[in-house]
């Protein structure tokens, strides 16, 4: 390539950013780094209307979260600044202007009773209208086409509202081309006349989405599928400024764990599975779950999202940041929808629980449980080395591990029924009399006594190891029977099966 690789990820201020949002800056970025290029994050914030406070920041915020960082942005590196386009609006009239000079757009004064009254007719004769070359100049709709030049003059200067609209080809074929979906054939009789631009100053995204792009210097355009049918007039917005046009990218849906339909915050809701990165409060007070609130690591986030419609063409699933970076290639990207897989994320997540320092998960652990704040840390990361290879989540480990930390005050009932039976007293008594005798108390030598001792006897191992295990922990789960002995040491071991022979 060239020119030094630029692309953007520009979101929009409505309200929390959905994982779809996250993945389409993902890829972003990984193409960026990739070819040694800039990524750019630039707030669309034009519909002011639908604008929400705070969403900029949940942004930010998401993205620093999943180690997605821009190389410039809002308040950060602002070569090609500012960008907010609210803070761009200024820019966009002259190139609404441009157009208008070189018949490539024209001003509109129809008034929506006008233009719905319009519909209505078409309706009525089993249509369907579009302002196009069809109608644009027939009389019927008001606009500078059919207007003198003095009448449109006098329609603005009077302070009539109008909007701009780009004034689509007749009987042209468009041939685009698409990096994921190849070519792209376009009849340009079906395109609509686009509004570009509104009397009151504000670009629509189409105006502002373009000239900022140009303006910005991006590349390569990789952007959602939900934008692929506006791809056409972008493509006629380029060549009718004379600029260059970056090369485009749609990426695949992301679609429900059915597989049929776009994945919604709804099927997370009824799933159970969070769509948002980060926990999101709505300005209503409604609370939507975030993947970090819920217990994800951004390296799990990030691995699972990149395999939402990318493929690397071997068996390898599991890729760290700079991994991802130097594998990720755009023409390995799906066209068809990415299945979203709730089972699977877990299944990442439990991977990188593995990865993660004991001691940084008991720092974790402990800040969630109130019960183990005068613990020292060091036995928490001990006790957490014994069960993270059963956990997907930090809060699993305290349904793993209590025991270590608690003494068991009650005993699951079927676990007792199957554990205890009319030798359990003297066999326990004799564990007690061997824990007891046990100098040093290590996990090899408390194994080999009580061992030893039962397959001298020729006890089945059943009869002397499920009784323990329940009075030590209160029911038959947790790791090595001796690793809790060792862990909660000779006294404690000791107390916790006397407590079990009180209630036998």
């Amino acid at each position: 390539m060239s020119k030094k690789v630029r692309v953007r990820f520009a979101p929009s201020p409505t309200g929390p950013l959905h994982i779809g949002g996250v993945r389409t800056a993902l890829f972003n970025y990984l193409f960026a780094k990739k070819h040694g290029g800039d990524f750019i994050l630039r707030i669309e914030d034009t519909d002011q209307n639908r604008y929400v406070e705070g969403a900029e920041d949940y942004i930010t915020e998401a993205l620093n979260w999943c180690g997605i960082a821009y190389d410039e942005g809002p308040n950060k590196n602002e070569k090609f600044g500012p960008y907010r386009q609210s803070e761009r609006k200024h820019i966009y009239k002259q190139y609404a202007d441009q157009l208008i000079a070189n018949g490539k757009a024209y001003y509109a004064f129809d008034t929506a009773e006008q233009l719905d009254a319009e519909r209505k007719g078409h309706e009525a004769e089993g249509k369907t209208f579009i302002y196009n070359w069809h109608n644009r100049e027939k009389g019927r709709l008001v606009n500078s086409l059919v207007l003198t030049e003095e009448e449109t003059k006098a329609k603005i200067e009077a302070g009539e509202d109008y909007v701009v609209r780009f004034k689509s080809p007749q009987d042209e074929t468009l041939h685009l081309t698409d990096i994921i979906r190849g070519n792209i054939t376009i009849d340009t009789n079906i395109l609509d006349d686009k509004v570009l631009f509104k009397s009151d100053g504000m670009p629509t995204y189409h105006l502002a989405n373009i000239v900022d792009d140009h303006l910005m210097e991006i590349t390569h355009v990789i952007r959602g599928e939900e934008w692929l049918p506006s791809l056409a007039l972008h493509k006629l917005l380029y060549d009718a400024f004379g600029w260059e046009a970056p090369e485009f990218a749609h990426l695949p849906l992301i679609l429900k764990p059915t597989g049929k339909g776009k994945l919604s915050k709804r099927d997370g809701d009824k799933l159970g599975f969070p769509v948002f990165p980060l926990e999101y409060t709505a300005p209503d007070g409604t609370v939507s779950k975030g993947y970090r609130e819920d217990g994800y690591f951004p390296e799990a986030v990030v691995n699972f999202l990149a395999f939402l419609g990318w493929n690397p063409g071997t068996e390898q699933e599991l890729f760290s940041l700079d991994e991802l970076v130097k594998d990720f290639d755009l023409a390995r990207v799906n066209k068809a929808g990415a299945r979203f897989d709730p089972d699977k994320t877990k299944w990442f997540n439990h991977h990188y629980m593995q990865e993660q320092l004991d001691l940084d998960l008991a720092e974790q652990f402990k800040a969630l449980r109130p019960e183990l704040t005068d613990i020292d840390v060091n036995f928490v990361a001990l006790v957490v080395g014994l069960v993270k290879e059963r956990a997907t989540f930090i809060h699993d480990f305290w349904d793993l591990s209590h025991f270590f930390f608690t003494s068991p005050s009650e005993y699951d009932e079927k676990a007792f029924k199957k554990a205890v039976k009319e030798e359990t007293q003297d066999l326990l008594q004799e564990v007690i009399n061997l824990v007891t005798l046990t100098k040093e108390f290590t996990v090899q030598n408390l194994q080999a006594k009580i061992k030893g001792w039962i397959t001298d006897n020729e006890i089945g191992f059943g009869k002397v190891m499920m009784p323990l295990r329940l009075a030590l922990v209160g029911a038959l789960q947790g790791p090595d029977v001796f690793d809790i002995m060792f862990m909660i040491g000779k006294a404690e071991t000791v107390k916790r099966i006397e407590h079990l022979l009180e209630h036998v």
